[in-house]
């Protein structure tokens, strides 16, 4: 999940090489998925993926993968370039992302963009085609809430250790019923909230902003664990930390 890296930084080389690929070529694979902006890591960048439809040649340039599709598929013109559709796309990286990275790319594409839908993604996976077991786990772990690829890790990182998945996105009210905020996963039952904290949480109004909606929660009886990228390679003392929450709150819920 790391080094995430905007679409941006692909506009120039595929803007060029737009200008001499053939009606029967488009943008495809990871190229495809990250136009439509889904977070890949940084060691995809560099290649430009084409593939042609039918039986003509097969672009050949440096720092082009050229792929054939004999079948017909989904194509679309966006931003003056030809590609994959954001279905057709997410199933063509199965063979190249783990499964881990392709549910990341997968709740991106499912998520408030409205790429597309779960449903849709499923629709892709076809008996006999390659990498369909990749695209099957994937899809079982695919869901809509997750507003980063470090979000889609720390839920099935949590799930993975033994935790209840939570659910995401979730709106917290005080008893009168008055919106407090919105939290990237959590437990209402349990009244236990699980945010990712990126980069941007340490911009000062963004911090004042959680500090105020987490005083907020604290004082209508909700837990607020916070995790951040320190947490991806040792997220023990975080699943600790957890594990604890998940203690006090089972043993005595005084608002149930």
């Amino acid at each position: 999940m790391h080094g995430v890296r905007a679409a941006e930084a692909l506009v120039s080389p595929v803007s060029a090489l737009a200008l001499v690929m053939r009606p029967d070529q488009h943008f495809s694979h990871t190229t495809a998925v990250e136009l439509w902006g889904a977070p890949l890591p940084r060691s995809l960048e560099g290649s430009l993926h084409v593939t042609t439809l039918g039986s003509g040649p097969l672009m050949r340039r440096p720092g082009v993968v050229g792929h054939r599709r004999r079948s017909a598929t989904t194509v679309v013109t966006c931003g003056g370039v030809r590609l994959s559709g954001p279905d057709r796309a997410w199933r063509e990286c199965a063979g190249l992302l783990s499964v881990r990275q392709l549910v990341a790319v997968g709740d991106f594409l499912v998520g408030g963009r409205g790429r597309t839908t779960v449903d849709a993604l499923a629709a892709t996976i076809l008996p006999g085609e390659r990498s369909v077991a990749a695209a099957r786990e994937a899809i079982e772990l695919i869901r809509v809430g997750s507003e980063s690829a470090m979000e889609t890790w720390l839920r099935l990182a949590v799930v993975d250790a033994g935790f209840p998945e939570p659910e995401l996105q979730v709106e917290v009210l005080d008893q009168g019923g008055r919106f407090l905020g919105r939290v990237d996963m959590g437990w209402p039952s349990l009244r236990i909230a699980l945010e990712y904290d990126g980069d941007h949480h340490r911009e000062r109004a963004t911090f004042e902003h959680d500090q105020r909606r987490d005083n907020s929660m604290t004082a209508t009886g909700w837990l607020v664990l916070h995790a951040n990228r320190g947490d991806v390679g040792r997220p023990a003392v975080l699943f600790e930390r957890l594990r604890q929450a998940f203690v006090a709150r089972t043993s005595a819920r005084p608002w149930a």
